[in-house]
Protein backbone atom coordinates (compact mmCIF):
# COMPACT_ATOMS: atom_id res chain seq x y z
CA UNK A 1 0.00 0.00 0.00
CA UNK A 2 1.49 3.44 -0.96
CA UNK A 3 2.54 5.64 1.95
CA UNK A 4 -0.79 8.25 0.84
CA UNK A 5 -3.53 5.19 1.42
CA UNK A 6 -1.23 4.68 4.62
CA UNK A 7 -2.59 7.65 5.66
CA UNK A 8 -5.93 7.78 4.48
CA UNK A 9 -6.53 4.58 6.08
CA UNK A 10 -5.13 5.90 9.26
CA UNK A 11 -7.19 8.69 9.42
CA UNK A 12 -10.47 6.97 8.65
CA UNK A 13 -9.65 4.22 11.06
CA UNK A 14 -9.26 7.60 13.64
CA UNK A 15 -12.31 8.67 12.10
CA UNK A 16 -14.39 5.19 12.56
CA UNK A 17 -12.85 4.83 16.63
CA UNK A 18 -14.02 8.37 17.10
CA UNK A 19 -17.55 7.38 15.58
CA UNK A 20 -17.78 4.69 17.82
CA UNK A 21 -17.20 6.55 20.88
CA UNK A 22 -19.53 8.96 20.14
CA UNK A 23 -21.95 6.33 19.25
CA UNK A 24 -21.44 5.29 23.19
CA UNK A 25 -21.79 8.81 24.43
CA UNK A 26 -25.08 9.21 22.54
CA UNK A 27 -26.53 6.61 24.59
CA UNK A 28 -25.42 8.56 27.65
CA UNK A 29 -26.44 11.87 26.58
CA UNK A 30 -29.69 10.22 25.62
CA UNK A 31 -30.45 9.22 29.58
CA UNK A 32 -29.91 12.11 30.66
CA UNK A 33 -30.88 14.76 28.22
CA UNK A 34 -34.72 17.02 29.33
CA UNK A 35 -37.44 15.84 27.25
CA UNK A 36 -37.34 18.88 24.91
CA UNK A 37 -33.61 18.07 23.48
CA UNK A 38 -34.24 14.09 23.48
CA UNK A 39 -35.12 14.11 19.37
CA UNK A 40 -31.67 16.68 18.68
CA UNK A 41 -30.28 13.69 20.60
CA UNK A 42 -31.38 10.86 18.70
CA UNK A 43 -31.13 12.27 15.70
CA UNK A 44 -27.35 13.25 16.06
CA UNK A 45 -27.37 9.83 17.72
CA UNK A 46 -28.87 8.24 14.33
CA UNK A 47 -26.24 10.05 12.24
CA UNK A 48 -23.23 9.04 13.65
CA UNK A 49 -24.51 5.40 13.46
CA UNK A 50 -25.15 6.70 9.58
CA UNK A 51 -21.46 7.96 9.53
CA UNK A 52 -19.94 4.91 11.29
CA UNK A 53 -21.53 2.37 9.39
CA UNK A 54 -20.06 4.28 5.96
CA UNK A 55 -16.83 4.35 7.33
CA UNK A 56 -16.57 0.74 8.15
CA UNK A 57 -16.85 0.34 4.29
CA UNK A 58 -14.82 2.85 3.34
CA UNK A 59 -12.07 1.30 5.21
CA UNK A 60 -12.88 -2.35 4.07
CA UNK A 61 -12.49 -0.22 0.45
CA UNK A 62 -9.43 0.62 1.16
CA UNK A 63 -8.26 -2.88 2.19
CA UNK A 64 -8.22 -2.41 5.73
CA UNK A 65 -10.27 -4.46 8.63
CA UNK A 66 -12.75 -1.77 10.48
CA UNK A 67 -11.33 -0.68 14.14
CA UNK A 68 -13.93 -2.17 16.43
CA UNK A 69 -16.19 -0.63 19.23
CA UNK A 70 -14.87 -0.67 22.29
CA UNK A 71 -17.29 -2.37 25.39
CA UNK A 72 -17.31 1.10 27.05
CA UNK A 73 -15.55 4.49 27.43
CA UNK A 74 -14.55 6.67 29.54
CA UNK A 75 -16.57 10.09 29.80
CA UNK A 76 -14.45 13.01 30.09
CA UNK A 77 -16.95 14.29 32.88
CA UNK A 78 -19.66 12.87 34.79
CA UNK A 79 -23.13 13.19 33.22
CA UNK A 80 -25.62 12.84 36.41
CA UNK A 81 -27.89 15.33 34.84
CA UNK A 82 -29.21 17.39 31.62
CA UNK A 83 -26.94 20.35 31.67
CA UNK A 84 -23.88 17.61 31.72
CA UNK A 85 -25.35 15.36 29.08
CA UNK A 86 -25.69 18.70 26.54
CA UNK A 87 -22.60 19.81 27.61
CA UNK A 88 -21.25 15.92 26.78
CA UNK A 89 -22.97 16.23 23.20
CA UNK A 90 -21.20 19.29 22.38
CA UNK A 91 -17.91 17.60 23.38
CA UNK A 92 -18.89 14.75 21.49
CA UNK A 93 -19.48 16.96 18.33
CA UNK A 94 -15.57 18.57 19.18
CA UNK A 95 -13.71 15.29 19.10
CA UNK A 96 -15.84 13.81 16.10
CA UNK A 97 -14.95 16.79 14.26
CA UNK A 98 -11.13 16.97 15.12
CA UNK A 99 -10.94 13.27 13.84
CA UNK A 100 -12.53 14.76 10.45
CA UNK A 101 -10.31 17.56 9.96
CA UNK A 102 -7.80 14.94 9.91
CA UNK A 103 -9.31 12.27 7.98
CA UNK A 104 -9.73 15.93 5.62
CA UNK A 105 -6.03 16.74 5.02
CA UNK A 106 -5.15 12.92 4.72
CA UNK A 107 -7.87 12.02 2.16
CA UNK A 108 -8.43 13.07 -1.72
CA UNK A 109 -11.75 12.90 -4.11
CA UNK A 110 -14.40 12.14 -2.95
CA UNK A 111 -14.04 11.16 0.29
CA UNK A 112 -12.62 14.45 1.11
CA UNK A 113 -15.18 15.61 0.23
CA UNK A 114 -17.33 13.55 2.31
CA UNK A 115 -15.24 14.19 4.89
CA UNK A 116 -15.45 17.96 5.09
CA UNK A 117 -19.19 17.10 4.91
CA UNK A 118 -18.92 15.23 8.72
CA UNK A 119 -16.76 18.18 10.06
CA UNK A 120 -19.22 20.63 9.26
CA UNK A 121 -22.37 18.47 10.20
CA UNK A 122 -20.46 17.73 13.46
CA UNK A 123 -19.14 21.43 14.06
CA UNK A 124 -23.38 22.59 13.48
CA UNK A 125 -24.47 20.55 16.02
CA UNK A 126 -21.89 21.59 18.38
CA UNK A 127 -22.86 24.94 17.51
CA UNK A 128 -26.39 23.92 18.62
CA UNK A 129 -25.62 22.33 21.77
CA UNK A 130 -22.88 24.65 22.98
CA UNK A 131 -25.32 27.79 21.68
CA UNK A 132 -22.11 29.34 20.31
CA UNK A 133 -19.24 28.47 17.72
CA UNK A 134 -15.86 28.16 17.81
CA UNK A 135 -13.86 30.27 14.97
CA UNK A 136 -12.19 26.85 13.21
CA UNK A 137 -14.29 23.79 14.41
CA UNK A 138 -11.98 21.00 14.04
CA UNK A 139 -8.56 22.70 14.10
CA UNK A 140 -8.48 22.52 18.50
CA UNK A 141 -4.89 24.41 17.73
CA UNK A 142 -6.37 27.01 16.11
CA UNK A 143 -9.28 27.35 18.07
CA UNK A 144 -6.79 28.18 21.52
CA UNK A 145 -8.23 24.58 23.48
CA UNK A 146 -6.08 21.59 24.07
CA UNK A 147 -6.61 18.88 20.87
CA UNK A 148 -8.72 15.67 21.56
CA UNK A 149 -6.96 12.99 23.18
CA UNK A 150 -5.80 10.11 20.66
CA UNK A 151 -7.46 7.37 23.19
CA UNK A 152 -10.99 6.36 22.30
CA UNK A 153 -13.19 8.44 24.68
CA UNK A 154 -16.55 9.72 24.64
Amino acid sequence: MSEEKDRELRALQAALAAEHAAVYGYGVVGGRIGEGQRPEAVTAYDAHRARRDALVREVKDLGGRPVAASAGYALPFQVPDAAAAVRLAAELEDRVAGVYADLVRAAGGGRRALAAEALREAAVRAVRWRGESVAFPGLAERAGTAPPSAAPTA
